[in-house]
């Protein structure tokens, strides 16, 4: 077994680039020997310490922590890096298994949206909504994507719009049955740690598939179907993306939902 390895050995041997580990050197956490030549000869014990960096930098420990660490480690020291590193992976664990659920949240949003019945109006009781709201109106679809951005900011813990069916609009109705036009007034994401709330009650609702352009059209449909049926109308239409932009470049595969509140 080799005694020494040159800086490219250890290099490709660990996956870490040269300067990463000049670095190291640099900051006093290995010490390589030099041959006659001037070449950098890494010992078994460098070896040891660049294990050690790998594991510890992979749970989120700093290079200061390390360094500390790898220039005085002790048997006491050493108990108590192993009860850090357990904490570290502790809460790791704790944070992959949030992200877990999450995707699966976002899958099955986005298995429901596929299943969803299209074109077709029907009735649904729909419980109080939390959200957080942005109260900007927007002409166009980038407009809207920087919105969503800043709704997303509000809550940190939510970083995620693949698959999202929590984002949503507010559409003038009566810019839409004057004019016959799409006024979006507001913006808003659903949020059980949102400060505003979207009303609870019955809704007729209707879910098409393509260009945002057939939210005119169907809320036009939803509208006389209310009349038709001896609702009152209370309130502005809602839009929710259930598959948008986020999830796919084809606007044909758009998910669109429109929530027309009646009582």
């Amino acid at each position: 077994m080799k005694n020494f390895f040159k800086i490219g050995e250890i290099s490709k041997l660990y996956g870490i680039g040269v300067d990463s580990i000049r670095y190291y050197e640099e900051i006093g956490i290995i010490n390589p020997k030099r041959s006659e030549s001037g070449y950098r000869h890494y010992s078994i014990h460098d070896i040891w310490k660049l294990n050690v960096i790998r594991d510890l930098r992979s749970i989120g420990f700093t290079m200061e922590q390390i360094r500390k660490y790898l220039n005085h480690h002790t048997v006491s020291s050493s108990l108590s890096m192993l009860e850090e590193e357990k904490e570290a992976i502790s809460k790791q664990m704790q944070h992959l298994q949030k992200l877990q659920k999450n995707v699966e949240h976002r899958l099955n949003n986005i298995h429901s949206a596929l299943s969803l019945p299209l074109d077709k109006i029907h009735l649904r009781n729909i419980p109080p909504r939390h959200c957080h709201r942005l109260p900007e109106g927007y002409e166009t679809e980038e407009e809207m994507d920087l919105l969503i951005k800043q709704l997303i900011n509000l809550n940190q813990n939510r970083l995620y719009i693949i698959g999202s069916n929590q984002i949503g609009t507010i559409v003038s109705l009566p810019a839409l049955l004057n004019k016959g036009t799409l006024s979006y007034q507001s913006v808003f994401l659903i949020d059980d740690e949102g400060s505003d709330i979207i009303d609870g009650g019955d809704y007729l609702c209707v879910t098409y598939r393509g260009s945002y352009e057939k939210s005119a059209y169907w809320g036009q449909q939803l509208t006389q179907y209310a009349h038709t049926h001896n609702f009152t109308i209370h309130g502005n239409l809602l839009e929710i993306l259930w598959i948008d932009i986020h999830t796919t470049s084809n606007e044909s595969e758009y998910i669109t939902q429109l929530q027309l509140p009646i009582i």
